[in-house]
């Protein structure tokens, strides 16, 4: 037997004995899908839930074929060696032969990153409640899918499977998710900016105190009530959207607003998720380098251009320059370039120095050009070992630098050269 064959076996074997775990201890499980926000979503509902239920998450990308029956399983991030597949067949067969602890509620991720793959999750653990994040018109992956509509119709799966008794948590302000309301037959509430939303998210705000990017802030309203909410550590919509997520969850669980506020305290957005780090000569870098999509693009775009900059400090971020370290977006298939062109023409508005990283990454600067940027605000690189000490070079005091790139392209290396230690 080789090494792929013994592999699959052992898949197999992880994957009937994660089907006999929750057949056993009936967890409640909340399934989490949608090409940006997954992970971020997870820890918000994770905070809520924590302090009043026994709770396990999936972690880091345990959230495809192998990765989700292993959560199941148990916390098994912290194995590592030779035996590592021995140790969890033993302990996964102790817990089926005796009664062990195990969690009341499992959060888990659903990855889509090809079609069947829901299906394949959904035969392994069928949710209660299902949570869509988001789709987009040009989503993660879609190079595997013939578009957006068929990505949609994939991560729909896990709303169709829900009982009548369950909960489908979408983000109303993504139409493709929002259309999945005709696609289940659970209770639907909506989150979102827009009108429609149950859980409406109002009054957001980048705080910026003192000439220093500190956080988000906004209102979270439903049911004709609001509490306000306070996230520090990050900038930008994204992190409301996980909040807002997470408490039609804790509304699923009879959660009330101010408890749901009080547990969104301990919520700690996941790194490299619009991160505020601070920067090398007095600079401030977001860091949202863990992955990219031209819906993720945009929105971090969108977020350093709603930052005010001032020379002055006080109420706005103390710097004059934005400076944009942008890498490839992939498996866009056929989008690739126009994605990446129009990603470039967005920049052009926005950042007074962009730097780009990888061949796909070239046509941002072409279009960013063509929109009317100098030429001599634009430098692109091969590689993120090519570009980390020119970007050092670079920096300015109270320059803010945007950090984001699909996670092959390695650009937390351009954050570790820039960031202070």
């Amino acid at each position: 037997m080789n090494k792929k064959q013994l592999r699959a076996r052992l898949e197999k074997i992880i994957r009937k004995l994660a089907v006999l775990t929750l057949k056993k201890y009936q967890p409640g499980v909340i399934a989490i899908t949608g090409s940006v926000g997954k992970t971020s979503a997870k820890e918000a509902i994770f905070s809520i839930l924590n302090n009043s239920r026994s709770v396990r998450a999936n972690y880091g990308n345990f959230n495809n074929e192998l990765g989700l029956p292993l959560t199941i399983l148990g916390d098994y991030d912290k194995i590592s060696g030779k035996l590592f597949w021995i140790k969890v067949i033993f302990r996964s067969i102790m817990g089926l032969v005796f009664r062990l602890q195990y969690p009341e509620i499992l959060i888990l991720e659903y990855a889509a990153d090809k079609p069947g793959d829901i299906k394949n999750l959904l035969d392994v653990a069928r949710p209660q409640i299902g949570v869509v994040t988001g789709v987009g018109d040009i989503p993660a992956h879609v190079e595997f899918y013939s578009g957006p509509e068929a990505v949609a119709r994939e991560k729909s799966k896990i709303l169709e499977v829900l009982p009548n008794t369950g909960f489908a948590v979408l983000n109303f302000d993504d139409k493709y998710v929002a259309e999945m309301k005709n696609r289940t037959k659970a209770h639907i509430m909506g989150y979102g900016f827009g009108p429609d939303a149950s859980i409406q998210i109002t009054n957001f705000e980048n705080r910026i105190e003192n000439g220093r990017p500190e956080g988000i802030s906004f209102k979270l309203n439903y049911s004709g009530s609001f509490v306000p909410v306070k996230i520090d550590g990050c900038l930008g919509k994204p992190q409301a959207y996980a909040a807002a997520a997470a408490a039609a969850v804790g509304f699923a669980f009879g959660m009330n607003l101010v408890k749901i506020s009080d547990a969104l305290r301990s919520y700690k957005p996941p790194l490299q998720r619009t991160t505020i780090i601070p920067g090398i000569k007095g600079s401030f870098v977001i860091d949202d380098a863990y992955n990219a999509s031209p819906m993720s693009m945009k929105s971090a775009i969108e977020l350093v251009s709603s930052i005010k900059l001032s020379a002055r400090g006080g109420s706005a971020l103390s710097g004059k320059r934005k400076v944009a370290v942008l890498g490839d977006m992939l498996e866009i298939g056929k989008y690739t370039i126009a994605a990446h062109e129009e990603i470039g023409r967005l920049a052009s508005e926005v950042f007074d120095i962009l730097i780009t990283v990888g061949p796909r990454s070239k046509f941002i600067a072409d279009a960013a050009y063509k929109k009317g940027m100098e030429a001599k605000n634009i430098l692109s690189f091969e590689s993120a070992n090519d570009a980390r000490m020119r970007v050092r070079e670079i920096i300015k005091k109270g320059d803010i630098i945007l950090v984001k790139g699909s996670h092959a392209m390695q650009l937390e290396k351009v954050v570790e050269e820039i960031k202070v230690v």
